[in-house]
């Protein structure tokens, strides 16, 4: 029993650094191709990673917006019964707005584009590995990391933060929307507040999560799609450890980040 137990640790220790080191090569050699290709002489493909761009924020829009919407309300609603008991019912927008701006937006959208967005990446960049397009692409000395990957994850790290403000946006006018018609607070008065309760540092710890959400969301991805071995039924299996460790990943640098900047506030 004891044999079988330091087997199977030994095991998946070692997948899981095999894992982080593809990880590592794969967001490393698209960040090299990135800034060496221009100062090659080469072009970056900026056709491609703005269709990738477009693809991106128009499949996780609408989704990013009614989530937005209801968590917004939902915090309102659940702050306004604490605060009604101390008699502080106005603070509600300036909680909504907070919390909202530095956690819930780049957090809910990174989980949500990492299942929708970083999910077809994967499927995607698998099926052509599976039908041995990327070994096409490698045997006619085409870089497929220049050419399938950088798009991809540049298109990610922009999106994912644009995303985030649209929905810190909503999900403030959702909070707005409960405050007006529920708590019978008045609009400009409650937008008012929500703009005077937020700081600079509010403002860019939530667009910084969210660059570095982008980041790990496509560097998974397609790390994922780019190692899938097999068949058919082996997309489905990399397409659902991708979303699955992109967003193991983003909480737990979700709360790197968070130390960070509480630290660096402190000094």
């Amino acid at each position: 029993m004891l044999t079988r137990i330091l087997t199977w640790s030994g095991s998946s220790v070692l997948t899981v650094l095999h894992d982080a080191g593809r990880l590592w090569q794969v967001a490393s050699t698209a960040l090299v191709r990135t800034i060496m290709v221009p100062l090659r002489g080469g072009r970056l493909r900026v056709n491609a990673t703005a269709s990738q761009v477009i693809a991106a924020g128009n499949n996780s829009l609408a989704l990013v917006a009614l989530i937005s919407l209801l968590i917004g309300m939902i915090l309102a609603l659940q702050t306004a019964y604490q605060l009604r008991q101390l008699g502080v019912t106005s603070l509600v927008a300036d909680l909504v707005a907070i919390s909202m701006t530095r956690e819930l937006a780049p957090l809910i959208t990174a989980i949500l584009v990492a299942g929708r967005v970083g999910s077809a990446i994967t499927a995607e960049l698998g099926t052509m590995k599976i039908s041995q397009e990327i070994d096409a692409l490698t045997v006619m000395g085409i870089d497929p990391i220049s050419l399938v990957v950088v798009p991809r994850i540049i298109s990610l790290v922009v999106a994912v933060p644009a995303l985030t403000v649209f929905s810190g946006l909503l999900g403030i006018l959702g909070g707005c929307g409960v405050g007006v018609f529920i708590l019978g607070l008045g609009a400009q008065g409650y937008l008012t507040d929500s703009i005077s309760a937020l700081v600079q540092q509010d403002v860019w710890g939530g667009v910084i999560k969210a660059l570095v959400f982008g980041l790990i969301i496509g560097a998974v991805s397609c790390q994922q799609g780019l190692d899938t071995e097999g068949g058919a039924d082996e997309v489905g299996r990399s397409t659902t450890r991708a979303v699955v460790r992109s967003i193991v990943l983003i909480i737990a640098a979700d709360l790197f980040v968070t130390a960070l900047l509480y630290l660096r506030g402190q000094t």
